[in-house]
């Protein structure tokens, strides 16, 4: 059975602490430039959101879910209050 990747995704999402579910991801200073320019086929910059250096992912194309992974999760440490990173930091 092929796993739908947007419930892939909101898995990875809503596994980190006190998340809601939103379509695109925070990304760190000049982070989000080097992927859009490197893979413009899996990357792209919101229309919405864009000017913040948010990220916008396609999910209709085959995608590195340890990439992907690796992106939820700098996207949360990118905008998480300290306490939750401590939280997800934890053992």
């Amino acid at each position: 059975m092929v796993e739908d990747p947007l419930e892939r995704l909101r898995g990875l999402c809503l596994a980190l602490p006190e998340t809601t579910e939103r379509f695109w991801c925070a990304a760190p200073p000049g982070v989000r430039e080097e992927l859009v320019a490197t893979g413009p086929e899996r990357y792209f910059r919101p229309p919405y959101g864009g000017q913040r250096g948010w990220l916008g992912v396609y999910l209709d194309v085959l995608a590195d879910w340890d990439e992907i992974a690796e992106i939820v999760t700098d996207a949360y440490r990118t905008i998480a209050p300290k306490r939750l990173l401590a939280e997800l930091d934890q053992p």
